[in-house]
């Protein structure tokens, strides 16, 4: 998948061997997680040490504690806080793996003991896994190596007679992470290296792999879709956009799910030109949207997805030429509806239109969309939550679930009818803009008026979908926030109303 020697998304070629065993058996790792309860007894593998001397070293036995043992002989151990055993979860599990792993980067054979409690040794198990990964995850064009070194092996140290669920769910664990590694990729390769033509190519080869259905609509195609939005947005590009619509189908599908990703490959504003500032350097991840769901998809059926599954990356950079979309210009959207464009910078909801569209005429039991799509949303909910928006209560509900289930949290905003007035044109149906408060809800209201009723939720990653820190097993820079949610959505996806 390289281009000019770059490959775009490299941790599809990092191989990490996950492996179980039991108890007392020998361990090949050079550092090992072993965890510590708040109020339980010092595990005796920890070279006798109590809580009081862990407290004099500056450790103590919360989430997001870790302090190894320098010592000559391997495995290292390296005491991992857990928390207060009877509230164990499966979040406070991940974020344990997680600080284990940063604290020994140079480290790259871990191996880690399943905490005993009352939770599923499976769910432990993905979940450790998934924190270690996630953390040690980086995409760089140094040409220094980093500072971490990449995962080569886990090994999961499983209770006598746990080991066939720890397996289970360490092999599902590293499906997911693999998938929100992937959409991290997507999110952090420079623009000029993932134009909409390369991400086509990206999806073509991952589909290979991975039995999907990879469907390529160029700007022809789009033509003659009438997909007025996705081309009026490249009309200043001179890369041509990408529509990519990937099916997975299982024998005997439970239900039909769409799942639309905006892909602006990146966003100058087009003629609405951004400021040059550090936001705008990081519009290469505006197409965070569109990774998501390919993130998502390249799982489903290594995880024996029971759901049809339709992604749609509606893939094209937004800049500013002399054929550029101006103010004031009307576009057709597919399906007919003219959308009068007052802000070339709101240009992800356009894309996303057309395929809204063409996923009510495929007949979908529900449509998910998801785009880093306006700043108001970062202002509202920062960037650890996302906004959700729907016209379902039991798919927002479904929705919600998936997020709570990965630890990526959204929360739901009304859609607040009277507001649907702001959208209102003198010469098109409506306009792409609303007033200048509550800009995520007037996004939302437009998107809903091309699902014709269909069952649908809209999540908004603009806050989430960038990390200015490094918290938990999330890194500073593209998060790949909803990768994870979407796969976990399509696996316990019920059609609703059923």
């Amino acid at each position: 998948m390289k281009t000019s020697g770059v490959d775009p998304v490299p941790s599809r070629s990092r191989k990490v061997a996950v492996s179980v065993i039991t108890a007392g058996d020998a361990i090949d790792a050079e550092a090992i997680a072993v965890p510590v309860s708040a109020g339980a007894s010092v595990p005796d593998t920890l070279s006798g040490v109590d809580l009081d001397a862990l407290a004099r070293a500056g450790f103590t036995p919360s989430v997001g504690k870790a302090l190894a043992f320098p010592s000559s002989a391997q495995p290292v151990q390296v005491a991992v806080g857990v928390g207060e055993a009877d509230t164990l979860t499966v979040a406070a599990v991940r974020d344990a793996a997680a600080a284990f792993a940063r604290a020994v980067p140079q480290d790259a054979r871990l191996a880690a003991r399943v905490p005993p409690g009352g939770l599923p040794v499976a769910d432990l198990a993905a979940a450790i896994v998934e924190g270690v990964l996630l953390v040690r995850y980086a995409f760089t064009l140094k040409s220094a190596p980093p500072s971490a070194r990449a995962v080569e092996s886990l090994v999961l140290v499983a209770a006598p007679g746990t080991e066939e669920d720890v397996r289970a769910g360490a092999a599902r664990g590293l499906a997911t992470a693999r998938a929100g590694m992937l959409g991290r990729d997507l999110a952090a390769c420079p623009a000029g290296l993932l134009t909409a033509s390369r991400m086509a190519e990206v999806a073509i080869a991952i589909g290979a792999e991975t039995g999907l259905k990879v469907e390529v609509h160029d700007r022809r195609a789009l033509i003659e879709l009438g997909c007025g939005g996705l081309l009026g947005v490249n009309k200043g590009s001179v890369e041509e956009p990408r529509m990519i619509v990937l099916t997975y189908t299982p024998e005997t599908p439970a239900g039909h799910l769409a799942l639309v990703g905006k892909g602006i490959m990146y966003d100058s504003g087009g003629i609405a030109l951004k400021p040059a500032d550090l936001s705008h350097s990081q519009m290469k991840n505006d197409m965070t949207g569109a990774g998501d769901v390919l993130a998502a998809m390249s799982a489903l059926a290594e995880l024996d997805c029971p759901n049809t599954v339709t992604g749609y990356l509606m893939c094209t950079d937004n800049m500013p030429s002399g054929s550029a979309m101006q103010l004031g210009d009307v576009l057709t959207m597919r399906g007919g509806k003219t959308v009068e464009v007052l802000n070339t910078d709101a240009e992800g909801r356009l894309v996303m239109a057309d395929a809204l569209v063409l996923a009510t005429e495929l007949g979908v039991d529900a449509i998910v969309d998801i785009a880093t799509l306006t700043g108001a949303c970062l202002r509202t909910l920062g960037e650890e939550v996302a906004g959700l928006m729907s016209n379902d209560d039991g798919l927002a509900a479904q929705v919600s679930a998936a997020g709570e289930a990965v630890d990526e949290p959204v929360w739901r905003l009304p859609l607040i009818r009277s507001y649907r007035a702001e959208l209102d044109s003198d010469i098109a149906d409506l306009k792409n803009l609303g007033g200048p408060n509550a800009g995520s809800i007037t996004a939302g209201l437009f998107l809903e008026e091309f699902v014709d009723g269909v069952p649908w939720a809209h999540l908004d990653i603009a806050g989430t979908a960038q990390s200015s820190a490094a918290r938990a097993w999330t890194n500073r820079g593209p998060t790949a926030f909803g990768s994870r949610l979407l796969l976990q959505l399509s696996l316990a996806f019920t059609p609703p109303g059923r």
